[in-house]
């Protein structure tokens, strides 16, 4: 059998498949009035055809646990009830097709408060909704970017239990995973990485005091989240700058991912996504199919925590060979998913697999 169509179980919860699609936001949340960051029909149908065409556990995009964490005034949201709802509607939607619905919680830090990605990405000021971001330092994410508040040790406490909170209304939607959004230069990203954090207090210096935030957040997730259910955190292996031999600038690396991986799995995290980047600007990345697979494959070699590998990953046999080599645990699809929301469905029928299918498709696949 494929090992991409093998079920995946974490504590007490089975994936029917290791085809997982990563998160990715959509940008297309109302942006101020009781309906702020609530889900929408455009939501329902991105996610509803994913899971229709087989993939085995969806990750809804970057969901803020406050106002001031979205990324852009059109992120999801989930600090109240009415976006609980909404996601409610997509979650139950999910689990008729037999696919697992998790979700990331997610504070964008330094770089929230900018436009859509289609309208420039470029901050947005408050006369258009925007509002002054959060960080560990008060460092701009680039030139023209808003400089950002540094938080005080009772406001980053505060931030904890916004994911603590965050992660109660996710299991009142209805989600059955939560994904602890700590990489690409978001707030907690920030404040693992020396770029970002310049900070003399218990939360900056030494790696244990920039690991700090992150290890609180689990913990007060995991004091939350149900213990049968799994919890996921997403990390930047590297900023792309200290292992730069031409980039003088000092940032995270993968040794400090195998570290805190460590400490990660300690504090009850299930299962490390493993990304790159998004965290110092003009870093020079070095992409390629599967380019981000042997920062996955480090970690599973190195620890016993269960790793998936995502990053330019579009062909049925790429796949299995990150399985099948034991680099990875699971795949998470991206930019492939958009442009063929049935990628798992292919995928089984060209490798041997079974996925679930709709009813209403038996006369047509």
């Amino acid at each position: 059998m494929s090992a991409l169509f093998e079920p995946y179980t974490l504590r007490s919860l089975t994936v029917p498949n290791r085809v997982w699609m990563a998160p990715m936001c959509q940008y297309s949340a109302e942006v101020f009035g009781p309906n702020a960051g609530v889900a929408n029909d455009w939501h329902f149908a991105h996610y509803g055809a994913r899971a229709a065409g087989g993939t085995g556990l969806i990750l809804v995009e970057a969901t803020a646990v406050s106002p001031e964490g979205r990324i852009s005034p059109a992120d999801l949201g989930i600090w109240n009830d009415t976006q609980v709802e909404a996601l409610r509607r997509i979650t139950g939607f999910l689990k008729t097709q037999g696919t697992t619905p998790g979700i990331q919680l997610a504070h964008a830090g330094r770089k929230a408060s900018t436009d859509r990605p289609w309208k420039g990405g470029g901050p947005v000021g408050q006369e258009e909704n925007g509002w002054q971001p959060l960080a560990p330092s008060a460092l701009p994410f680039d030139e023209g970017h808003h400089l950002p508040h540094e938080l005080t040790t009772d406001e980053i406490r505060d931030v904890v239990g916004q994911f603590a909170a965050a992660a109660r209304r996710a299991l009142d939607a209805g989600f059955q995973v939560v994904e602890i959004h700590g990489a690409h230069g978001y707030l907690i990203g920030e404040f693992l990485s020396p770029f970002t954090n310049h900070r003399t207090d218990e939360y900056g210096g030494s790696f244990e005091n920039r690991s700090r935030l992150a290890l609180e957040v689990v913990d007060a997730v995991r004091a939350v989240w149900p213990e049968e259910l799994p919890l996921f955190f997403r990390i930047s292996a590297t900023d792309w700058l200290t292992e730069n031999p031409e980039d003088e600038r000092d940032g995270w690396t993968a040794d400090d991912t195998v570290r805190l991986a460590k400490e990660l799995h300690a504090h009850g995290v299930d299962l490390l996504d493993v990304s790159s980047g998004g965290n110092a600007p003009r870093a020079r990345i070095k992409t390629g199919p599967g380019y981000q697979v042997p920062f996955a494959a480090r970690v599973k070699a190195e620890t016993s925590l269960p790793v998936a590998a995502v990053g330019l990953i579009t062909d049925p046999e790429q796949a299995e060979k990150i399985l099948a080599n034991g680099e990875a645990d699971a795949v998470l699809l991206g930019r492939e998913l958009l442009r063929n929301p049935s990628w798992a469905r292919h995928a089984a029928n060209e490798l041997g697999g079974d996925v679930a299918t709709p009813q209403q498709y038996h006369r047509m696949v």
